[in-house]
């Protein structure tokens, strides 16, 4: 929604400074797997957006408050491990499996080899509960569409014959703690994404308003198709400001 690959949508620093100025709390909220809360926030300032740390939301710090006490086999990318020192990640013996994300870009194959994957499917299978930072079946870039990590966690829940506990978006945890954090109200407040399954459909189950960005994941077909239907679409998080201020 912001950006794609690191490219700054055009005019999201102004759209982003312009609602500040409206008066509107703001949460960032990510389930971007590769990066750490303090290096994804980072990331943003570089694109000249204002962002404070702690008002940006990751799915490892809701999976360091979720697994708080348990033994933990972690399928993550190093990015992230930050934000999970607060766990005990081991690897046997574990009460929990926890199915991150991985790119090309980290060693390939390393977080989602059969070896790994091998091994969470046996601790699955001696009792651990399957939770994952994710599920999306796949994420933007600027060279296109790439496979994301829910492909793993299915084959696992299939597998293991278990289902998973997702962390992040779209679970009504992960909604719940953006407003809590923001201390408002679920009706009183929108969420604004590119993605009718993650972003969309798991706000209006938690009773928020939402609208669709034409960037990033979006797909016009998609939503012609979809039951689920935002309360709004814009081009871009740009036009955001405009809209509210004519719809709300």
């Amino acid at each position: 929604m912001l950006h794609v690959s690191g490219e700054p949508i055009a005019g999201a620093p102004a759209a982003v400074r312009r609602l500040r100025e409206d008066g509107h709390r703001i949460r960032f909220v990510t389930n971007s797997t590769t990066r750490s809360r303090s290096q994804v926030a980072q990331q943003i300032r570089t694109l000249g957006i204002e962002v404070e740390d702690d008002e940006l939301q990751t799915t490892g710090s809701v999976a360091t408050r979720a697994l708080a006490g348990k033994r933990v086999l972690a399928l993550v990318m190093s990015g992230i491990l930050d934000d999970l020192s607060d766990l005990q990640l081991v690897g046997m013996n574990v009460d929990a499996v926890l199915i991150g994300g991985a790119d090309e870009g980290e060693e390939p194959g390393r977080v989602f080899s059969y070896l790994n994957l091998n091994r969470a499917f046996h601790e699955l299978e001696a009792g651990a509960e399957l939770y994952c930072l994710h599920k999306n079946r796949w994420w933007q870039t600027g060279d296109g569409a790439r496979l994301d990590a829910g492909a793993f966690v299915a084959g696992l829940e299939y597998a293991a014959d278990i289902e998973a506990t997702v962390l992040g978006k779209p679970s009504n945890a992960y909604f719940a703690a953006a407003l809590e954090a923001l201390d408002a109200d679920a009706g009183l407040t929108w969420m604004v994404g590119d993605d009718l399954e993650t972003d969309i459909l798991g706000a209006h189950k938690h009773g928020m308003k939402t609208i669709l960005v034409r960037t990033g994941k979006f797909r016009p077909d998609e939503v012609e198709r979809s039951r689920v239907q935002p309360d709004g679409i814009v081009s871009s998080i740009a036009q955001l400001p405009d809209w509210l201020e004519a719809n709300s």
